[in-house]
This record gives structure tokens, sequence and C-alpha cells, in this order.
């Protein structure tokens, strides 16, 4: 008869995830903050409406917004829409007393003019930048004046401008002109904070695949495992995925830029030279496998015996 178990022996213990989940906890909760503060400052400054030019009662409010800007074509599309105040406007302000127009800076497109007595509707100006390079991408910066000088009929009026950003692929720094004629900015734009934060984050994931990669691919050659068609599945994907995610970029930035140059070309390159490396050599262990089960085999066959003519003849 079998002795009863022993029920004194004490019961392992069962590991707490309670120093594994606090500090992951902790590291969420600072991460969302500092994501939170990073969000509310960016909407501030999309938020933010400079204002620049006369306080006079009687004068022309011009508010120019950036809608889009175009860095391949280092320009920037801006929605201008004029109020005449006081006694240069209608009761409704919604049309001038008499022909209006705005001349503007050299870098803008196009002035603007106004008849007496119409409506008034916003209209998109483009404006020219200078300085910079769409090939520096996320560290490209650019630089543009706007201004604006108002004339009804021939009569030059006061102007005063409001400025703000809509593009949120852009932050834009704002340089007053102490000008009392007109009422001019001059603009530095360069990629926002969260642009740049998404860039330099698929920087070094692009580089932490090709490290994965490559330490699979040491791996495998080492250990001469042959031909692994799981992890070059995986390799193989991880080369063309790469090429999807680079293509994810914000303001679809063009081939040759700082984006590829630190880290998708390189990547590229060591993955493709990892699978064409797991596979020479993986052909190569199989070979000499093949060849090794081959020279092992006896002549007469592959139960070490003579044949069938050898029991034939010892019967």
């Amino acid at each position: 008869m079998a002795p009863p178990p022993d029920r004194s022996r004490p019961r392992p213990r069962r590991a707490s995830l309670l120093p594994v989940l606090l500090p992951i906890a902790v590291l969420i909760v600072v991460a969302v903050a500092v994501g939170s503060w990073l969000q509310f400052t960016e909407r501030q400054a999309i938020d933010t409406v400079h204002t620049v030019g006369s306080g006079a009662p009687d004068r022309v409010d011009v508010r120019a917004t950036v809608q889009r800007v175009d860095a391949a074509a280092r320009e920037l599309v801006l929605r201008v829409r004029v109020t005449p105040r006081g006694t240069l406007g209608e009761e409704d302000q919604a049309a001038p007393v008499g022909d209006l127009s705005l001349q503007t800076t050299e870098a803008t497109v196009g002035d603007l003019s106004f008849r007496a007595h119409e409506r008034l509707t916003a209209k998109d100006v483009k404006v020219v930048m200078t300085g910079g390079s769409i090939g520096d991408y996320p560290f490209d910066a650019y630089e543009t004046d706007i201004g604006f000088w108002a004339q009804m009929d021939g009569k030059e009026v006061p102007v005063r401008l409001m400025f703000s950003n809509n593009d949120t692929l852009f932050s834009v720094s704002v340089t007053p002109w102490p000008s009392p004629q007109e009422a001019a900015l001059g603009l530095e734009l360069v990629r926002s904070g969260s642009l740049l934060v998404f860039a330099v984050l698929m920087m070094v994931v692009m580089w932490a695949l090709a490290a994965s990669v490559l330490i699979g691919t040491w791996y495998l050659t080492s250990r001469g495992e042959g031909l692994v068609w799981p992890a070059l599945g995986w390799m193989a994907a991880t080369l063309f995925a790469l090429s999807a995610f680079r293509n994810t970029a914000p303001g679809s930035p063009p081939i040759g830029c700082v984006l590829d140059w630190f880290a998708f070309l390189w990547a590229e390159t060591v993955i493709a030279l990892c699978v064409i490396a797991v596979v020479l050599t993986g052909v190569r262990t199989a070979l000499r496998t093949d060849d090794e089960e081959t020279d092992g085999e006896p002549d007469g066959g592959p139960d070490g015996g003579t044949g069938d003519l050898g029991r034939a003849s010892t019967q």
C-alpha cells in the first residue's frame, strides 16, 4: 500500500504581477500626460491670432489664415477675408462704400481689389516661400513675409492684419514689421512638433526592424539551421512592409530626404543583404547535409546487406 502524500510540503508561491504592472502603469500615465501637454501647446499655437497694424475706428481689417503649405512648390495658400470698419463700410460691414484695393508684398502672388457696394468674399492667394529645402525633411524650415496696405477711391486708409495658421503640419513664428504705412509680418515656418516626433519615431522603428533582422540572420547562419522558411518569410515581409511604412510619413516627403538617408535606405539595404545571406547559407547547409546522408549509405543498399542477389546465392 502506497504511503499517504505528504501534505506538509509548502506549495510554490505564484509570482506577483504587481512589480511589473506598476512601472508600466506609471509609464503610461507619464506618456499620456506629456502627450496631452504637447497637444495642448500645439492647439494653443494654432488658435493664436497675431494682430498688427492700425487700431483706428475707420480702417480695413484683413484676416489672413494659412490653409496649406506646399513645401515641394515652396509656397503657401493664404485665405484672405477683408472687412471695412467704421465709415469705410456699409452698415452691415459686408461691402465697402468705395472701390477698395489691397496691395501686398512681393512674396504674395497678386493684389486684391473690390468694387464699391459689392459683397466682400474670402479669396485665396499664394505666397512664395524662400530658404530651406524639402530634402531636409523633417528638419526643413522656410521664410516669407505677408503684408497689406489699402486704398479706397485712390486714398490710403489704415489697415489692421490678423494672422493665424490652420496647417497642422507646420508651426509658424511671427515677427511684426515696424511700419506705420502697412500691416506686415515676417514668417518662419518649420515642421510641427507632432510631425517631428512622428518622423523621428519612424527612423527609430526602421533601425529597430533592421537590427532585429540582422540578429535573426546571425542566429540562423551561425547555427547552420539551413533554409528556415518561416524566418525567410518574416524577413521578406519586413523588407516590403518597410517601404509601405515609409510612405505613411506625413507631408509626402520625396525620395532622398533626410528621413531616407538617416534610416530608410540603410535599413532596406541591411534587410535585403540579410535575406540573401540567409538563403545562401541555408542552401549550402542543405546541400552539405544531403551529401553527408548520401555518403553514409552502403553501396549495397540502405539495409546494409548485399541485396537480393546475395541472399539468393546464400540460399
